[in-house]
């Protein structure tokens, strides 16, 4: 829409098409029994209005790289989006929207990312698709600085408009305050977001749990604040020519993400259920819905019923989108032009091709020498740097701890908020969350979602709980997001229990299509990291120490790092290639393991050590393979990991014994910790002997302490 918003015009038959939408939501919900038909009809005006005059969109092309990127966050409202992209002409049936909620169908209850076309990101849990939203709009700016900084603002191919609606709930989220607050310091004036300030949520009025000034928080963060009230007066009147206006002066307004706030009445113009918590998440009822439609001027007797004209006139917006695309690929071709390095990068970045040779740049790290596991992974990101323009990312206020700053990179901020220590411009690398750990997880999965860039985001693992619903989203959607997880046990020392995970890496290996990858030096971090990012249709979290471990020597004995990218490898076999015992271990353990096994070989007990840094990946390989690593002829095994034991009792067997934490932890160096606690290479080795009773090895159990 072009900026004189005087010219606006709403036809006739601009207004059966958004009583039409009101009708489909409705018969939807009723076909389905079950549903949110209340905010879709009230939101009816709004959708209708931007995806056919603001929404830069090829209902032909749904991924044109130039779109603009429309995300719902408040998802139980999905037939808001599903009307629009039947409407627009997107692959969308009358008979899907029928078949809302429905087994295989393209309209289940929330929007699903990869499921339908045209739904950019999947929502459901409130408030993620605001942090998404705030994702894809860093991630659009860090895409323009990368491939053309240069363009006066508007005129890049890389310019375009994130657009987002949420809802009361929404904005109750915690996530909320920690992505729009972050998202008005980014000063990210290519988003916009309309809230649907409706009063009304599942418990009815919201004044039972909600008083705050909506619009003086976001105007406190830094937004450019809008309000359109269509309840001004007393009476109800839909007035889309101001709201037109709001949204173009959001558009315009490129220094600060713009925020639309609009009255509305839920579940409008139901003459019984309007206004009431009872059409938020309800069907209307056959009776209800035909007195709406009789209000509305429709037939009572017909259900999903679109006249002709009136589709024929809102599927003309796919004429508008094949128009702005042929536009852009104009533009884009005479940008690729002048740009033939660049293009070049753009088109392998977008295909999530890495380039190739790029894993020469991985360093090799020196045996014997000690070293954290987090160190060796922020060497190998500062090794990367040069050769993955793609991948970037930041911390949660742990940069340093994390170890997650790729040296020499600007920040990602704008100029006037660039410190001494962390120099920076708007197009910079390396982000800064904040102490905000859920949104920065759902951030980066915007950042995912938009396409493109390869985002990381780092904190303490025992803080893995507060961004454990965006995870658990990176994992539905299957986004290549890297979780960068340190302090990762006991090990962390003196911090106490509060900050030292006991129960997090089998509660997050619990999380399916989410790699945990946990390495036991630093070689085994540099394979690591090259194969989370080989992965390109997953997130992974790699678990990293305080403290550090010594690099282990490959050459003297010991299997190389390699193994790392099957999930388990043998490190060390036994003696003699057949081993009684395997003691299976991650991360830090893997020391205790190795020193284990050096004293049951001593004593005349063949053992093996397996390394396993990655239970997903393990158990993506082949039977020969894992039964090649873990003989079912050897039962007695014991599993060393400074955590509970929860997920090692299926490696371990009837017959086997674990070495953990079933308990909190302490404030102490770690050393004393792990001396305290048991996991000790004593303990595994009093926990080899008993195994091997409870196996019945022939020999076993001759006056040896059984460790119970």
């Amino acid at each position: 829409m072009s900026g004189d918003i005087s010219t606006f015009e709403w036809s006739d038959l601009d207004r059966r098409a958004v009583d039409a939408v009101r009708a489909l939501a409705m018969d939807a919900v009723e076909e389905a029994g079950s549903g949110h038909p209340g905010t879709a009809m009230s939101l009816a005006p709004a959708a209708y209005l931007l995806f056919q005059r603001f929404l830069r969109h090829d209902p032909t092309d749904p991924s044109w790289a130039g779109r603009d990127r429309f995300v719902l966050s408040c998802g139980h409202s999905s037939l808001t989006l599903y009307i629009q992209l039947y409407l627009s002409g997107y692959p969308m049936t009358l008979e899907d929207l029928k078949a809302l909620r429905k087994w295989g169908s393209l309209t289940p209850g929330h929007p699903e990312h990869g499921h339908t076309a045209g739904v950019e990101t999947t929502t459901g849990p409130l408030g993620q698709g605001i942090a998404n939203a705030v994702g894809m709009a860093m991630a659009a700016r860090r895409e323009r600085g990368l491939f053309d900084p240069d363009a006066p603002a508007g005129e890049s191919p890389f310019d375009h408009t994130v657009w987002a609606f949420c809802s009361d709930g929404d904005i109750e989220e915690g996530i909320s305050h920690e992505a729009s607050a972050l998202a008005a310091h980014q000063r990210l004036g290519n988003l916009v977001m309309l809230y649907d300030d409706n009063h009304i949520s599942i418990e009815d009025d919201t004044a039972i749990a909600l008083s705050e000034d909506v619009r003086a928080r976001y105007a406190a963060y830094g937004w450019d604040v809008h309000h359109v009230d269509w309840t001004v007066g007393g009476d109800y009147e839909e007035n889309v020519a101001e709201l037109a206006a709001a949204l173009e002066a959001a558009r315009a307004e490129t220094e600060r993400p713009s925020f639309i706030a609009l009255r509305t009445i839920i579940g409008w113009p139901a003459p019984n259920k309007k206004n009431t918590g009872k059409i938020h998440g309800a069907a209307l009822g056959a009776e209800e819905i035909a007195a709406t439609k009789k209000i509305l001027g429709l037939d009572p007797a017909k259900s999903f019923d679109v006249p002709e004209e009136v589709l024929e006139h809102a599927r003309a917006v796919a004429d508008r989108g094949r128009e702005l695309n042929a536009q852009w690929h104009k533009r884009f071709r005479a940008w690729r032009e002048a740009n033939p390095e660049r293009a070049a990068e753009f088109e392998r970045i977008s295909a999530r091709r890495l380039p190739n040779g790029w894993a020469k740049a991985l360093p090799e790290f020196e045996a014997g020498k000690a070293l954290a596991t987090r160190a060796a992974s922020g060497q190998i990101l500062g090794a990367l740097a040069p050769v993955l323009p793609e991948l970037w990312g930041g911390s949660a206020d742990l940069a340093e701890s994390n170890n997650t700053t790729m040296k020499g990179e600007p920040s990602f901020i704008p100029e006037e908020f660039q410190t001494k220590e962390f120099p920076g411009h708007r197009y910079g690398r390396t982000l800064h969350f904040g102490v905000r750990e859920h949104a920065m997880a759902a951030i980066c999965n915007g950042i995912a979602l938009h396409g493109g860039t390869r985002p990381y985001g780092g904190t303490f693992l025992v803080f893995s709980d507060y961004m454990r619903p965006a995870v658990r989203l990176a994992a539905l959607m299957k986004l290549p997001v890297t979780f960068v997880w340190t302090h990762d046990s006991i090990g962390l020392g003196e911090d106490g229990p509060t900050h030292q995970p006991v129960e997090h890496l089998w509660a997050l290996r619990a999380i399916p299509g989410l790699d945990v990858v946990r390495p036991a030096d630093a070689n085994e971090t540099a394979v690591a990291w090259r194969t989370i990012l080989e992965h390109t249709d997953r997130p992974a979290g790699l678990a990293l120490t305080r403290q550090k471990l010594p690099t282990l020597d490959r050459e003297n004995g010991l299997a190389p790092a390699e193994g790392t990218a099957r999930g388990g490898y043998v490190l060390a076999d036994a003696s003699n290639g057949r081993p009684d015992v395997v003691l299976i271990a991650t991360g830090s353990e893997v020391e205790l393991a190795l020193e284990a096994r050096d004293a049951l070989e001593a004593e005349g007990t063949p053992a093996r050590v397996v390394s396993m840094p990655c239970v997903e990946w393990f158990e993506a390989q082949d039977d020969a393979y894992k039964q090649q690593v873990l003989p079912a002829s050897v039962r007695a095994r014991v599993s060393v990991e400074a955590g509970i034991a929860l997920g090692w009792r299926q490696y371990v067997g009837d017959a086997g014994e674990s070495v953990g934490l079933e308990h909190f932890g302490a404030s102490a160096d770690y050393k004393t910790l792990f001396q305290q606690f048991g996991i000790t290479a004593e303990r595994v080795v009093a926990a080899a002997h008993a195994s091997l009773i409870k196996a019945a090895v022939h020999g076993a159990g001759r006056g040896e302490t059984t460790g119970n």
